[in-house]
Order: C-alpha cells, then structure tokens, then sequence
C-alpha cells in the first residue's frame, strides 16, 4: 500500500489502483475513479461486478481488506482509517439491507446515530426532510414500509458530520411512487452539499439523477462520463448493464 501517494488536485474524492480481497478472492482490481464534490455519481454494473465490496472499501469496513492503492477524501487518506474512524471524518454507508435497529423507535435510531452535539443534522431538520419520519417518530423503527425505512436509513447518516453518501441499492423492493420519492430526497441532498455515490441495479432511475456514470467489471471501471452516453451507446448498455 502506497503510504506517500497525493490525491489528484480538486478531486473531492478518489479512489487510485485500488485492489481489495475477500478472503482468498481478488473483487477489487485496479479500481480508479474520482467524485466532485456535490455531485451524484451511478457506480453500475452486473450483479458480482464488484459495486457492494466497492462501498464497503470506501466506507473501511472490516471486509474487504484493502491490500493496494489508495482512498482519498478532501484531500486526506483513508487508508488506515477502522469503520468507526472513517464515519467520523463523513464517510457513511447507507447497506442494501438498511440495518434497521431493532426495539428502537425512528427517533432513538436517530438519537442514536449522533456522535457529538453539534455535529450532522438536528432531528428537527431530519423530520423537515423526511415528514412521514416525524409522524412516526415513537414507532419501532423495524415496522416501517421498506420505503419509510430506506428514508430513516438515511436520516441516520445524515445524523452524523457527514461528508459523503454511499447508497447500496436503495430503490430495491420499494414501489416506483416511492423510488421518485428517494430521487427526489437525493437531488435536495446534492443540492444541499452532500456528495453521493449511488449503486443501484435500476440503472435507468440510477442515471435520471446522476451528474456521472461510472460501470465497473471485473473489479475494474471500463466506463466513465456522462450518463447520457450510457443511454445512447447500446453495446455499452448491452455488455454491461444488460439493458
């Protein structure tokens, strides 16, 4: 692992070379893309391509261990960094399975998430974003609709000083009113300077609200632009996305 490497100038984000193993199994293989800051990038790609263990390597998670290259966010290395360490310098991982605390009302998960006064959005502010949370602010968090949970999964990262968004699959099992709802939440949040990487198996919905496209194989990115191109090149979307 390259201890001395700099982030490229102005990139918000980076990941460089970077190689990640589960086990005995090499997922990550040279993996290297930027993100602007308030910017919403669709990492793509098939099922087993690699997007999840992506996150999960951005976010230092235990697995996958992070054996090359380098992790940069605002200019400082999160090489290093435990999960716990990176969340408090803004990382925060929404999972596909949303991690709902069970027992918990939608505040305490909320209450929960916080790690220092001061610090992420006020609980007021969480419920002026996500008004069906505050109408069920005393239910237990795990009796939500799938989309009222995906909302508080979110409210939760926002509870923290975050920086930058990571969202596995969000728009999965939820009904296509409540999709446009999530788009519509995620646009505000650009708009209101969160950075956010989208992974999402609806690359069509993934790429209505995304400033860039990234589509990643074999642990590599074989694609990076805008993601009008991706709707306009069919081999690409054929190859790739199976659209």
């Amino acid at each position: 692992m390259n201890a001395t490497a700099t982030p490229t100038a102005e990139s918000y984000f980076e990941c460089r070379d970077v190689h990640a193993y589960y086990g005995e199994s090499y997922i990550l293989q040279g993996m290297s893309f930027s993100v602007e800051h308030n910017e919403i990038l669709a990492l793509l790609g098939r099922n087993g391509a690699g997007k999840t263990t992506t996150l999960r390597t951005i976010a230092r998670a235990k697995n996958p261990k992070l054996k090359r290259g380098d992790i940069f966010l605002q200019g400082k290395s999160m090489n290093s960094l435990h999960t716990h360490m990176a969340a408090r310098q803004g990382i925060a991982l929404v999972p596909e399975d949303r991690r709902i605390i069970p027992g918990l009302t939608v505040e305490e998960n909320l209450i929960l998430a916080q790690v220092a006064p001061g610090k992420g959005w006020p609980i007021g502010r969480i419920y002026e974003q996500f008004p069906r949370l505050g109408e069920r602010r005393k239910q237990q968090g795990t009796t939500l609709s799938g989309g009222e949970q995906q909302m508080l999964a979110i409210g939760r990262a926002l509870a923290r000083d975050l920086s930058l968004l990571l969202l596995d699959e969000p728009y999965e099992g939820l009904a296509p009113k409540i999709v446009a709802e999530i788009e519509q939440t995620l646009i505000a949040l650009k708009q209101q300077g969160l950075t956010i990487i989208l992974v999402e198996q609806n690359a069509v919905a993934a790429l209505e609200i995304a400033d860039r496209a990234a589509i990643i194989d074999d642990g590599q990115i074989v694609f990076e632009g805008p993601p009008d191109q991706v709707l306009s090149n069919e081999q690409l979307r054929r190859d790739y996305l199976a659209l």
